[in-house]
Protein backbone atom coordinates (compact mmCIF):
# COMPACT_ATOMS: atom_id res chain seq x y z
CA UNK A 1 0.00 0.00 0.00
CA UNK A 2 1.20 3.49 -0.94
CA UNK A 3 1.43 6.18 1.53
CA UNK A 4 0.35 9.69 0.87
CA UNK A 5 4.12 10.84 1.51
CA UNK A 6 5.14 8.38 -0.85
CA UNK A 7 2.49 9.42 -3.41
CA UNK A 8 3.84 13.05 -2.58
CA UNK A 9 7.68 12.53 -2.57
CA UNK A 10 6.73 10.38 -6.08
CA UNK A 11 5.02 13.99 -7.65
CA UNK A 12 8.23 15.78 -6.18
CA UNK A 13 10.29 13.93 -7.57
CA UNK A 14 8.80 13.37 -10.91
CA UNK A 15 8.36 16.87 -11.13
CA UNK A 16 11.93 17.50 -10.28
CA UNK A 17 12.52 15.51 -12.88
CA UNK A 18 11.42 18.00 -15.48
CA UNK A 19 13.50 20.78 -16.26
CA UNK A 20 11.62 23.83 -17.45
CA UNK A 21 12.89 24.56 -21.30
CA UNK A 22 14.58 27.56 -21.62
CA UNK A 23 12.54 30.52 -23.53
CA UNK A 24 15.31 30.64 -26.00
CA UNK A 25 18.00 27.37 -26.74
CA UNK A 26 21.32 28.30 -24.87
CA UNK A 27 22.96 28.63 -28.66
CA UNK A 28 21.78 32.61 -28.43
CA UNK A 29 24.52 33.03 -25.60
CA UNK A 30 26.79 33.08 -28.02
CA UNK A 31 27.98 35.73 -30.38
CA UNK A 32 25.44 36.13 -33.31
CA UNK A 33 26.77 36.74 -36.66
CA UNK A 34 30.24 36.63 -35.17
CA UNK A 35 31.59 38.39 -38.19
CA UNK A 36 29.46 41.61 -37.37
CA UNK A 37 31.95 44.75 -36.30
CA UNK A 38 31.06 47.28 -33.64
CA UNK A 39 30.78 49.63 -36.26
CA UNK A 40 28.10 48.41 -38.27
CA UNK A 41 26.04 47.26 -35.15
CA UNK A 42 25.49 51.05 -34.09
CA UNK A 43 25.07 51.90 -37.50
CA UNK A 44 21.89 50.00 -37.30
CA UNK A 45 20.84 51.39 -34.65
CA UNK A 46 21.27 54.51 -36.01
CA UNK A 47 18.71 53.40 -38.70
CA UNK A 48 16.41 52.19 -36.63
CA UNK A 49 16.10 54.85 -33.75
CA UNK A 50 14.99 57.50 -36.70
CA UNK A 51 18.40 57.79 -39.14
CA UNK A 52 19.64 60.93 -38.96
CA UNK A 53 16.74 63.17 -37.66
CA UNK A 54 17.63 60.85 -34.13
CA UNK A 55 21.26 60.95 -34.71
CA UNK A 56 22.12 64.94 -34.68
CA UNK A 57 18.13 66.52 -33.18
CA UNK A 58 18.49 70.12 -32.22
CA UNK A 59 16.21 69.32 -29.33
CA UNK A 60 13.83 67.04 -27.77
CA UNK A 61 10.85 67.48 -25.27
CA UNK A 62 9.24 64.74 -23.11
CA UNK A 63 6.78 64.59 -21.34
CA UNK A 64 5.13 61.82 -18.72
CA UNK A 65 5.21 60.51 -15.04
CA UNK A 66 7.70 58.71 -13.01
CA UNK A 67 8.12 56.45 -9.70
CA UNK A 68 10.86 56.63 -7.25
CA UNK A 69 11.77 53.69 -5.14
CA UNK A 70 13.40 54.60 -1.61
CA UNK A 71 13.73 52.08 0.77
CA UNK A 72 11.24 49.72 -0.32
CA UNK A 73 8.55 52.53 -0.53
CA UNK A 74 7.00 53.50 -3.98
CA UNK A 75 6.44 57.32 -4.56
CA UNK A 76 4.45 58.11 -7.91
CA UNK A 77 5.20 61.62 -9.51
CA UNK A 78 2.31 62.28 -11.23
CA UNK A 79 4.50 64.93 -13.75
CA UNK A 80 8.24 64.17 -14.53
CA UNK A 81 9.24 66.25 -18.30
CA UNK A 82 12.48 67.08 -19.67
CA UNK A 83 13.72 69.59 -22.09
CA UNK A 84 17.04 69.32 -24.05
CA UNK A 85 18.89 71.46 -26.16
CA UNK A 86 21.64 69.39 -27.80
CA UNK A 87 25.44 70.62 -28.37
CA UNK A 88 27.21 68.37 -31.27
CA UNK A 89 30.63 69.34 -29.54
CA UNK A 90 30.50 66.31 -27.10
CA UNK A 91 33.95 65.09 -26.05
CA UNK A 92 33.10 63.17 -22.52
CA UNK A 93 30.02 61.25 -22.66
CA UNK A 94 29.20 61.86 -18.76
CA UNK A 95 29.35 65.79 -18.14
CA UNK A 96 26.64 68.20 -19.11
CA UNK A 97 26.51 69.95 -22.51
CA UNK A 98 23.82 71.86 -24.58
CA UNK A 99 21.22 72.63 -22.50
CA UNK A 100 19.03 70.29 -20.00
CA UNK A 101 15.49 70.89 -18.23
CA UNK A 102 14.07 68.36 -15.08
CA UNK A 103 10.80 68.62 -13.74
CA UNK A 104 9.24 65.91 -11.53
CA UNK A 105 6.18 67.06 -9.11
CA UNK A 106 4.46 65.05 -7.07
CA UNK A 107 0.71 66.40 -5.90
CA UNK A 108 1.51 69.67 -7.82
CA UNK A 109 4.68 70.59 -5.59
CA UNK A 110 7.96 70.56 -7.56
CA UNK A 111 10.13 67.55 -5.84
CA UNK A 112 13.02 67.63 -8.37
CA UNK A 113 13.71 70.70 -10.73
CA UNK A 114 17.42 70.77 -12.14
CA UNK A 115 18.77 73.31 -15.41
CA UNK A 116 21.59 73.48 -17.56
CA UNK A 117 22.01 76.48 -19.61
CA UNK A 118 25.24 75.36 -21.31
CA UNK A 119 27.52 76.64 -18.36
CA UNK A 120 25.61 77.00 -14.82
CA UNK A 121 23.95 74.50 -13.27
CA UNK A 122 20.51 76.08 -11.55
CA UNK A 123 17.59 74.71 -9.18
CA UNK A 124 14.75 76.67 -7.78
CA UNK A 125 17.42 78.14 -4.93
CA UNK A 126 19.53 79.71 -7.75
CA UNK A 127 22.88 78.96 -9.46
CA UNK A 128 24.67 75.46 -8.35
CA UNK A 129 28.67 75.67 -7.55
CA UNK A 130 30.34 73.69 -10.49
CA UNK A 131 31.76 70.82 -8.25
CA UNK A 132 28.46 70.00 -7.16
CA UNK A 133 26.62 70.50 -10.56
CA UNK A 134 29.68 68.62 -11.90
CA UNK A 135 28.51 65.31 -9.71
CA UNK A 136 24.90 65.59 -10.49
CA UNK A 137 24.78 65.58 -14.10
CA UNK A 138 27.24 62.72 -14.01
CA UNK A 139 24.69 60.64 -13.41
CA UNK A 140 22.36 61.70 -15.94
CA UNK A 141 24.64 62.09 -18.73
CA UNK A 142 25.88 59.36 -21.07
CA UNK A 143 23.23 57.50 -23.41
CA UNK A 144 23.70 60.65 -26.16
CA UNK A 145 27.60 59.49 -26.23
CA UNK A 146 25.65 56.32 -28.88
CA UNK A 147 25.02 59.26 -31.29
CA UNK A 148 28.73 60.27 -31.18
CA UNK A 149 29.83 56.56 -31.49
CA UNK A 150 30.80 57.21 -34.89
CA UNK A 151 32.90 60.71 -34.87
CA UNK A 152 36.36 61.20 -35.09
CA UNK A 153 38.32 60.08 -31.78
CA UNK A 154 35.68 57.63 -30.17
CA UNK A 155 36.67 53.96 -30.16
CA UNK A 156 34.29 51.17 -29.95
CA UNK A 157 34.65 47.32 -29.52
CA UNK A 158 31.90 44.27 -28.82
CA UNK A 159 31.55 42.29 -26.32
CA UNK A 160 29.85 39.30 -25.45
CA UNK A 161 26.31 38.94 -26.07
CA UNK A 162 23.27 39.29 -23.68
CA UNK A 163 19.79 38.75 -22.86
CA UNK A 164 18.05 42.17 -22.04
CA UNK A 165 14.25 41.27 -21.02
CA UNK A 166 14.74 38.07 -22.01
CA UNK A 167 15.75 38.86 -25.85
CA UNK A 168 19.15 38.41 -27.12
CA UNK A 169 21.39 41.76 -27.80
CA UNK A 170 24.57 42.53 -28.76
CA UNK A 171 26.67 44.73 -26.42
CA UNK A 172 28.86 47.70 -27.66
CA UNK A 173 31.93 49.66 -25.57
CA UNK A 174 31.87 53.13 -26.46
CA UNK A 175 35.34 54.61 -25.47
CA UNK A 176 34.82 58.65 -25.55
CA UNK A 177 37.98 60.96 -26.37
CA UNK A 178 38.48 61.59 -22.63
CA UNK A 179 38.97 57.90 -21.79
CA UNK A 180 35.21 57.55 -20.65
CA UNK A 181 33.46 53.91 -21.32
CA UNK A 182 29.79 53.82 -21.73
CA UNK A 183 27.97 50.24 -22.79
CA UNK A 184 25.21 49.82 -24.93
CA UNK A 185 23.01 46.75 -25.67
CA UNK A 186 21.54 46.22 -28.91
CA UNK A 187 18.61 44.20 -29.77
CA UNK A 188 18.98 41.49 -32.02
CA UNK A 189 15.33 41.49 -33.19
CA UNK A 190 15.34 44.78 -34.15
CA UNK A 191 17.81 46.85 -33.45
CA UNK A 192 16.48 48.89 -30.97
CA UNK A 193 19.16 50.59 -28.55
CA UNK A 194 17.85 48.70 -24.73
CA UNK A 195 20.34 49.09 -22.56
CA UNK A 196 23.54 51.52 -21.52
CA UNK A 197 25.89 51.82 -18.86
CA UNK A 198 28.66 53.54 -17.43
CA UNK A 199 30.25 53.88 -14.09
CA UNK A 200 29.13 57.23 -11.44
CA UNK A 201 29.53 58.19 -8.21
CA UNK A 202 26.37 56.51 -7.54
CA UNK A 203 27.91 53.51 -8.45
CA UNK A 204 27.22 51.36 -11.92
CA UNK A 205 24.35 53.12 -13.51
CA UNK A 206 22.24 51.36 -15.88
CA UNK A 207 18.84 52.03 -17.92
CA UNK A 208 16.93 49.61 -19.55
CA UNK A 209 14.83 51.05 -22.39
CA UNK A 210 11.26 49.54 -23.83
CA UNK A 211 7.80 50.02 -24.88
CA UNK A 212 9.30 51.95 -28.05
CA UNK A 213 6.65 54.20 -29.42
CA UNK A 214 6.77 57.19 -32.36
CA UNK A 215 4.65 59.89 -33.63
CA UNK A 216 2.69 59.79 -36.68
CA UNK A 217 5.07 60.72 -39.73
CA UNK A 218 8.12 60.63 -37.41
CA UNK A 219 10.74 58.12 -37.59
CA UNK A 220 12.49 58.65 -34.39
CA UNK A 221 11.55 55.81 -31.93
CA UNK A 222 11.09 56.72 -28.42
CA UNK A 223 11.65 54.77 -25.65
CA UNK A 224 7.93 54.67 -23.31
CA UNK A 225 9.52 53.30 -20.58
CA UNK A 226 13.25 53.77 -18.63
CA UNK A 227 14.14 51.46 -15.67
CA UNK A 228 16.96 53.08 -13.96
CA UNK A 229 19.39 51.21 -11.65
CA UNK A 230 22.53 51.93 -8.87
CA UNK A 231 24.61 49.03 -8.40
CA UNK A 232 21.63 46.60 -9.76
CA UNK A 233 18.91 48.04 -7.50
CA UNK A 234 16.25 49.79 -9.17
CA UNK A 235 16.00 53.73 -8.50
CA UNK A 236 13.18 54.79 -10.68
CA UNK A 237 11.18 54.45 -13.76
CA UNK A 238 9.57 56.77 -16.09
CA UNK A 239 7.09 56.53 -18.09
CA UNK A 240 7.32 58.71 -20.75
CA UNK A 241 3.69 59.45 -22.94
CA UNK A 242 4.64 62.13 -25.27
CA UNK A 243 7.92 63.85 -27.19
CA UNK A 244 8.10 66.73 -29.37
CA UNK A 245 11.19 67.00 -31.87
CA UNK A 246 12.99 70.47 -32.79
CA UNK A 247 11.07 72.56 -31.12
CA UNK A 248 12.64 76.21 -30.20
CA UNK A 249 13.03 76.30 -26.68
CA UNK A 250 13.18 79.62 -24.96
CA UNK A 251 16.49 80.51 -22.77
CA UNK A 252 14.40 80.97 -19.61
CA UNK A 253 13.42 77.32 -19.57
CA UNK A 254 16.78 76.60 -18.35
CA UNK A 255 17.28 79.07 -15.36
CA UNK A 256 15.90 78.87 -12.19
CA UNK A 257 13.97 80.54 -10.71
CA UNK A 258 11.95 80.29 -14.00
CA UNK A 259 10.61 83.87 -14.57
CA UNK A 260 7.23 84.58 -14.33
CA UNK A 261 6.75 85.65 -18.22
CA UNK A 262 8.77 82.30 -19.39
CA UNK A 263 6.59 80.74 -22.33
CA UNK A 264 7.69 76.80 -22.63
Amino acid sequence: MRTLATVVGTIVLSACATPMAPEYPLATLKPAQPQLQAREIVQRAYAAAGGESWRRPTSLSMRGYAVFYREGVASEHEQHNMWRVYDWDKRDAHQADGKVRIESKKGGVGIIDLAFDGRNTFTPAGRQPASKADEQWASSFGFGVIRHALDPGYHLSRLPDDLVDGSPAYVVNVTDPAGGITRFAIAQSNNAIVRVGFDTARGWHERVYSNFFSNPGVEWRQPGRVRLYYDGVKANEVIWTEFSLNDTLPDCLFQLPEPANCER
